[in-house]
């Protein structure tokens, strides 16, 4: 995926390396403000249709899961292409892309 070697790129330049658990902290933080957009946006759940995030979180959200991908050298391209094959087996044999009890491929 060209944007995870981008961000790789990006943390060696600015020598930015952190181990693995930092960059996850780093991502359930980014994922945080998405939802705090979410909940200010739609008067905390009153007006679901106002909901709204921000380019810009959504950006630092993909980083920060990219640069987590990187630290522990998962290709992000391939694990989209996995999940993507995953739900198109559950819609298959399911009707929705949604994990149920006993499913064999989480």
């Amino acid at each position: 995926m060209d944007e995870q070697a981008r961000v790789a790129a990006f943390l060696a330049t600015h020598d930015l390396d952190a181990a693995p658990a930092y960059r996850l902290l780093d991502l359930v933080s980014e994922v945080g403000e998405l939802a705090k957009d979410a909940n200010e946006s739609s008067g905390y759940g009153t007006e679901p249709e106002a909901v709204s995030v921000s380019e810009d979180e959504i950006g630092d959200a993909l980083f920060a899961l990219l640069a987590l991908a990187e630290s522990v050298d998962v290709d992000a391209g391939d694990a989209l292409d996995g999940a993507l094959a995953k739900y198109e087996r559950r819609i298959e044999s399911s009707g929705g892309p949604g994990s149920s009890a006993g499913a064999e491929d989480g």
